[in-house]
């Protein structure tokens, strides 16, 4: 039987943005499953207009208990992909021995992998705000960061669609030891990818995060996907990033 996926969305959105993978993974002999973070039950654009309340104190913990219960549960150990933040949790499931094995989406970084690339600061310069009120994504800010390759219609398309707002502090994440990986832990196999022209999670980044693990015995991938930006589970030729994917399972699960 074909290993099940648990697919982890990252930050803004919610699991419908996985729903053509499902859709793809299906065609291939794999369930799946794609819950939603807390906070985020309801439309885009009445969460855009009226945030919940929940995200004033979600946290990057939070939502890795949420994973790693829901992995646990399964009755198998399932596939997990998770993008942006979600490939960080990801990690962090993985290097407690959770899952059968890993795929992490130009993931977030974890505790001590830093980048001073102008584009990564500048785009992530709204979690370092104070306070925890959650961040209300414009439209100009998701573009810039997120898509900045595509045309207006769109990447507005896109924004109206998925986009949410998102708890400050599961942003914050990555700047202290609730986002720390044990790169020397033994683990399944994990896929990083990188998208060529991401800005907020440079290729650059996702490079020192899986050179990280060269301490390590367990096998570690990571492929760099030209022409893509940190939207590249949605955007145009999304297909082969799920394809890549679909391979890389099909010869270790």
């Amino acid at each position: 039987m074909a290993a099940r996926v648990l697919f982890i969305h990252g930050m803004f959105q919610t699991g419908r943005s996985w729903a053509r993978w499902q859709d793809r993974f299906k065609k291939s002999g794999i369930e799946s499953g794609a819950p939603n973070w807390p906070g985020r039950d309801g439309q885009p654009s009445a969460l855009r207009a009226r945030p919940d309340p929940r995200l004033r104190t979600l946290r990057l913990g939070d939502v890795v208990a949420q994973f790693e219960a829901l992995a646990r549960a399964e009755p198998e150990p399932p596939v997990l992909i998770g993008h942006s933040m979600g490939g960080l949790v990801v990690q962090i499931l993985l290097s407690r021995g959770i899952g059968r094995l890993g795929i992490a989406l130009n993931p977030a970084p974890p505790f001590g992998v830093r980048s001073f690339a102008f584009s990564h600061l500048f785009a992530n310069r709204r979690v370092l705000w104070p306070g925890s009120s959650p961040i209300a994504p414009s439209f100009e800010w998701w573009r810039y960061a997120f898509w900045h390759t595509g045309g207006d219609a769109e990447v507005r398309a896109a924004f109206d669609a998925e986009v949410v707002p998102e708890s400050r502090l599961v942003g914050k994440a990555p700047l202290g030891p609730e986002s720390r990986v044990d790169f020397r832990a033994r683990r399944p196999p994990l896929l990083l990818t990188a998208g060529a022209l991401d800005r907020i999670i440079p290729a650059s980044l996702t490079r020192k995060n899986a050179a990280a693990y060269e301490v390590a015995a367990s096998e570690t991938e990571l492929h760099e996907f030209a022409g893509r930006t940190h939207f590249l589970c949605g955007q145009p030729g999304w297909e082969e990033v799920a394809d890549r994917c679909l391979a890389f399972i099909a010869r270790r699960a």
